[in-house]
């Protein structure tokens, strides 16, 4: 996978770096928790160390394809950034290291794609190994990141489908360590994550972004119903969010007390609603890239949460 002749001085950890860059590698480690967080608390307990170790490699390999898929499928929407001088840093999870690597022509193409691929063929695998429907879960939300980047200028309803992206892997987590869960629980566990990702990531980050996106015309909901409905969309979301965050822990296999609900409640309050909050007071695009920061840490206040009670219960 070479990289392009206009970056001649990356190489070695260098070049790493870009291909880590690509699949937003940061974000990626973190969204690695929702799976996680999923399965432990429809188990209750540890799985197999075989299925944890297969899990953790298939997860990582899932996230890293996908969002490098994101950044191979919008490489035309990305170079017109650049080209209108609309790329700009930022205080965000997702640019770590620098942002669309292979639209500033610090990675080529080609490069780019096999990269995609071959994570997308080692999570195949995985998913498969873990359970066929891992599988199905997993191409249908390569599909659904795909159609996702290709309504960029279409329709804002494109955020429905990156909520369905968001709880793709959460929901294989479960079928990983069950066959059978729950249809229940994965209800309360699909919109748990579908709200998150709409209020706590797509419309905030899509909320900084306003000037940017009218610019390019892209289709976000900021642009469709403006800041201040978008934030009421925010709130609400987020709300929903901390009332299925309740929910959830009812279903699990495992009996969890108060003081575990409670320390969920209060993790929600200070990384989902608190930001929020001081986004509706301030309007602050600082303070809408703040929130989406602060959600992107949810997934591993949870996983927390339910760790701690399965190895005190262990003990």
């Amino acid at each position: 996978m070479g990289i392009s002749s206009t970056a001649p001085g990356h190489s070695g950890l260098s070049r790493i770096k870009l291909f880590l860059a690509l699949s937003r590698t940061t974000h990626g480690l973190l969204d690695m928790a929702t799976p996680a967080f999923a399965a432990l608390l429809w188990l209750g307990k540890f799985p197999e160390p075989g299925i944890v170790l297969l899990g953790l490699l298939t997860t990582f390999a899932g996230y890293t394809a996908v969002y490098a898929l994101n950044d191979v499928i919008g490489y035309r929407q990305d170079k017109e950034k650049i080209e209108k001088s609309l790329l700009l840093e930022r205080n965000d999870l997702d640019a770590v290291w620098v942002r669309h690597p292979m639209a500033q022509e610090l990675l080529s193409f080609r490069a780019g794609l096999m990269w995609a691929l071959g994570w997308s063929a080692v999570a195949a695998v995985g998913a498969y190994l873990l359970n066929p429907v891992c599988l199905l879960i997993f191409l249908a939300g390569c599909f659904l990141e795909a159609l996702y980047c290709l309504l960029l200028k279409i329709t804002h309803h494109r955020v429905l489908i990156s909520g369905g992206v968001k709880t793709s892997g959460a929901v294989a987590a479960v079928f990983a360590v069950d066959p059978h869960p729950n249809v229940h629980f994965l209800i309360v566990l699909f919109l748990l994550f579908f709200f998150w990702e709409i209020g706590g990531q797509n419309v905030p980050n899509d909320w900084s972004d306003l000037d940017e996106d009218l610019e390019l015309n892209v289709r976000t909901v900021p642009v469709r119903f403006g800041p201040e409905r978008s934030l009421t969309i925010i709130l609400i979301s987020l709300f929903v969010t901390l009332a299925l965050t309740v929910i959830i822990f009812a279903f699990s296999l495992a009996s969890f007390q108060w003081p575990y609900v409670l320390l969920a409640i209060v993790a929600s309050c200070a990384l989902l609603l608190q930001p929020a909050w001081k986004l509706y007071r301030r309007r602050k695009p600082s303070d809408a890239m703040a929130l989406f920061n602060k959600a992107s840490l949810y997934p591993l206040s949870m996983l927390i949460v339910v760790l701690a009670k399965v190895v005190i219960d262990s003990v």
